[in-house]
């Protein structure tokens, strides 16, 4: 049996992983990065080795020092999580070389399955139907250019060892091909180590299933029933589901048939996924994840088994611990993950501190890496957590998922969260009628997230925290301050009316709302006229950093935070973010405008596109920057010149930092 396992990743799979491996009774530590020197993984797990850089391939991906930190805590296993080294052959090769048990599969499997090109070709060969393309990657971008002028449009070139929509593109025209295929061989090169590609037919409207499978390793495997992941953006997960709805009876028994098939007919050993394209009636393979998949737990869900523990056990007796008469599926189960990432701005990620992360109302299982005051870094993924719900049906764990958003709260960067709770309203998602392709086709559209006004009670409560705050500043002035600590310059007496000119000025996005106050009455209210509404509101601090607002009659609990210059503030009826002004304090200058172009994240500069002299048209990629292991292109804001450059390739930049000046011609 196992006795110490050392969990070789960061987030919030280490911290899942390790409360199975306690729950069994195994000793457990960690590894970590010196950016993640203080991250919750390390905090939780209580005993963590510290791997090198920031950067994945100074730690987690340094296959010599995870080793040595399994040797330092005395583990004699290594579970790699998802992503990292859970799909790399040398990494399972170095830890057989060092007597240690690797929790996932043997080498060879990996590399006949773990890639794109070699999984195809044993898909094919046991008779698995596979989309139609080149059977094996290139690496050779002429090689690839050649290949897509010959096919017809569209086609979809995919990184080999890829995942997560890295490396990966959508060829509709020919227009551009050759930077896009470097873009694509960059991409999957920086976020895999190889920068390998194969073209397939692409398929539009289709979508996307996975089935989770088992094996022992002798040829024996089981299938743990399907799991629903069309809803994506940029062939990135963002909801899963299980199980699928809308498959016919003889489409799901073809499906998990065949991948059990190709398992079997692989020797597959522990856990792994199959993953398909559904178009109608007919299937496709589409490739194998030989690990752990972040949307697990909906299939932990619906059959009530903990498929860390299952991984465990396989990795400790080389047995299949059940058969497949003992797999249920009962009700259903829907995962959504949230994101620091602003859907509105294509889904662009987003840095920094995360100020206030409380899941305490949700109601939903919480799977999560991170706590109120860490950091979202600009070179992991921007994931915070996952919400998994499940109910006896489909539509009972829709709700149950869509409440568990409302009740989450996150302050300090933007999020995805109103994209998800908006998403599970779609009538396609509603229904079950979605593609790959819907979030993608409404982002091009309107964008993702219908524009709303924020709530009356989001902008009095914003208002307030604002006239506390710049109360707060002031000293006291003697007879002329009153008791709560909001002066007033006038007599009680007659009606209390709010002033006749405007105090404050709320803005979110092009929106604006001028702000009138009144003084404070008896009861602590103060009459508020916000635009053209006027309401009576007050404004009381609670424990554990929450207020209470009644507002027109209505309480509402929320979380605030920010200072006289930002609000940021959540409760049952969202979040809203707001920049706050004092009337005719001015605007600051638009950079765009200005010719400056801006880092719209912190990251790394990867290429500098135009020397300073140079001419430029709207739109044109000035610098490409690389966080998140993603690609973001700063492009013109307009024709001109290139007439300064305060960045060279290598270089790490802040979030909003001046990269580059355009002035016109």
């Amino acid at each position: 049996m196992l006795k110490k396992v050392l969990i070789a990743n960061r987030g919030e799979i280490a911290c899942r992983i390790a409360r199975t491996c306690r729950k069994l009774g195994l000793e457990v530590a960690t590894v970590h990065s010196s950016a993640d020197r203080f991250a919750r993984h390390v905090r939780e797990i209580g005993e963590s080795v510290e791997l090198g850089g920031a950067a994945p391939s100074e730690s987690y991906l340094n296959i010599d020092a995870i080793i040595a930190a399994a040797r330092r805590v005395g583990a004699d296993a290594v579970h790699p999580g998802y992503g990292f080294v859970s799909e790399n052959p040398a990494f399972v090769r170095a830890l057989d070389a060092a007597g240690l048990t690797f929790i996932g599969p043997r080498a060879e499997t990996i590399e006949r399955v773990g890639g794109k090109a070699n999984a195809k070709r044993e898909a094919a060969r046991l008779g698995v139907p596979v989309i139609p393309g080149s059977e094996s990657g290139m690496t050779d971008p002429a090689e690839v250019l050649n290949l897509v002028r010959g096919m017809k449009l569209p086609v979809l070139l995919k990184a080999v060892a890829g995942g997560g929509g890295r490396g990966m593109a959508v060829v509709d025209t020919l227009d551009g091909l050759e930077g896009r295929i470097e873009s694509a061989m960059r991409e999957a090169e920086k976020a895999f180590g190889n920068g390998e590609l194969i073209v397939e037919r692409y398929l539009p409207q289709v979508r996307h299933l996975e089935v989770q499978v088992a094996g022992d390793g002798q040829g024996h495997a089981i299938h743990l029933f399907e799991r629903e992941c069309t809803l994506q953006r940029r062939h990135q997960k963002v909801i899963e589901e299980a199980p699928s709805s809308g498959l016919s009876p003889r489409l799901r028994a073809a499906i998990l048939a065949d991948a059990v098939k190709l398992a079997s007919g692989v020797n597959y050993r522990g856990l792994g996924t199959v993953e398909f394209v559904v178009t109608g009636e007919e299937h496709y393979f589409l490739e194998v994840n030989p690990r752990l998949q972040v949307e697990h737990p909906v299939t932990e869900e619906v059959t009530g088994l903990d498929l860390v523990e299952l991984q465990l056990r396989i990795a400790a007796t080389g047995t299949l611990p059940l058969a497949q008469t003992d797999v249920q599926c009962t009700g259903h189960a829907f995962e959504a993950r949230l994101c620091a990432e602003d859907a509105a701005a294509g889904f662009l990620p987003a840095t920094g501190q995360l100020q206030v992360v409380d899941f305490s109302r949700a109601g939903v299982r919480i799977e999560s890496g991170v706590d109120s005051g860490d950091e979202i870094s600009p070179h992991y993924d921007s994931m915070i957590a996952k919400l998994i719900a499940h109910g006896a049906d489909r539509e009972s764990a829709r709700r149950a998922l869509v409440a568990g958003l409302r009740e989450s709260t996150v302050i300090g960067l933007v999020t995805n969260l109103a994209f998800l709770h908006e998403l599970l309203e779609w009538p396609e998602t509603r229904d079950a009628t979605f593609h790959t392709r819907l979030i993608d086709e409404r982002h091009a559209q309107r964008g993702v997230v219908a524009p709303t006004a924020p709530p009356l009670e989001h902008l009095a409560a914003a208002a307030l925290h604002w006239l506390t705050q710049r109360r707060a500043e002031s000293p006291a002035l003697g007879c002329w301050t009153l008791g709560d600590g909001f002066t007033g310059w006038r007599l009680r007496s007659g009606p209390i009316q709010a002033a006749p000119q405007p105090t404050l000025v709320l803005k979110a996005g092009a929106a604006e709302w001028p702000v009138r106050f009144s003084m404070r009455d008896d009861q602590g209210s103060s009459v508020l006229v916000i635009g053209e509404q006027q309401v009576s509101a007050a404004l009381q601090s609670l424990a554990a950093g929450r207020s209470l607002l009644q507002c027109g009659g209505r309480a509402l609990e929320l979380t605030i935070r920010g200072d006289a210059g930002q609000v940021e503030l959540a409760s049952a009826l969202g979040s809203s973010v707001f920049t706050a002004q004092p009337y005719l304090g001015g605007d600051a200058g638009d950079a765009a405008a200005s010719g400056q172009l801006g880092a719209p994240m912190m990251g790394k500069v990867v290429a500098v596109k135009a020397a300073v002299g140079e001419t430029v048209v709207l739109g044109q990629t000035v610098i490409v920057l690389e966080s998140m292991k993603m690609e973001l292109h700063v492009t013109a804001p307009f024709d001109g010149s290139l007439s300064g450059l305060r960045c060279r390739v290598g270089d790490m930049v802040e979030r909003h930092q001046v990269l580059a000046e355009v002035s016109p011609v």
